[in-house]
């Protein structure tokens, strides 16, 4: 029965995941929904592949898994191992000074702005300013808005 969209392929992956971790740890799915805080037909259809959890959910069923909630998002195509972002969240995630609680915290904050900033930069044709730590643009021939002229 394959009556899943185009995407259903790398969210079936992601459940299958999920549900490898929830036989692992020796949970049922019963007992993996009430730890995680969400309902047990919506976890079975994650599992299944039927639905595309948010950030804060793959990171309440990490948390009830006890496994790094980057691992869910990477397979859950929210973060790309290949970016440096990646750095970021792993640098967040290692960090001694810090509660898990707090890291997760950060880590939803970080995964939100770039939720926001992909949305509109899809939404939006104009290009968009350089990232923190790009190269800035070549100088155009006219001066910037708010400084002088030469």
């Amino acid at each position: 029965m394959n009556d899943l969209p185009d995407f259903g392929d790398p969210w079936r992956e992601l459940g299958e995941f999920i549900r490898e971790q929830r036989n692992v740890a020796r949970l049922s799915l019963r007992r993996l929904s009430t730890l995680a805080g969400v309902s047990n037909p919506y976890l079975s259809q994650i599992e299944r592949g039927l639905r595309r959890p948010s950030a804060e959910i793959l990171q309440q069923i990490a948390k009830a898994l006890r496994i790094s909630a980057e691992t869910l998002y990477i397979r859950a195509g929210i973060l790309d191992p290949h970016r440096p972002e990646g750095d970021l969240t792993e640098a967040i995630l290692s960090e001694p000074g810090l509660s898990h609680d707090q890291k997760q915290t950060l880590l939803r904050i970080y995964l939100s702005f770039r939720r926001e900033n992909e949305s509109a930069a899809a939404q939006d044709d104009a290009p968009r300013p350089s990232p923190v730590g790009a190269p800035a643009p070549p100088p155009g021939d006219e001066p910037r808005p708010g400084r002088g002229a030469g």
